[in-house]
């Protein structure tokens, strides 16, 4: 997978009965021109024109990597 990169989405939602929360996650595949970003980065991630038959996502910019936690 040259020039792409997996994002891992997680949101936290309320469960509607037991009111406990609950993690969701989803994997984005997304654009990376440049292959800049590597495993443990934090990206932006936006919506655009389907790119192959998995990837309609561009990877922006690079809010964090783990050498900075």
């Amino acid at each position: 997978m040259d020039k792409t990169v997996t994002v891992l989405v997680e949101r936290r939602i309320k469960h509607p009965l037991y009111g406990k929360f609950i993690t969701r996650s989803k994997k984005y595949h997304a654009h990376d021109d440049n292959n800049q970003f590597s495993m443990g980065d934090m990206v932006l991630i936006e919506e655009c024109r389907p790119l192959s038959k998995t990837k309609s996502w561009k990877a922006i910019k690079l809010l964090s990597n783990e050498l900075n936690k």
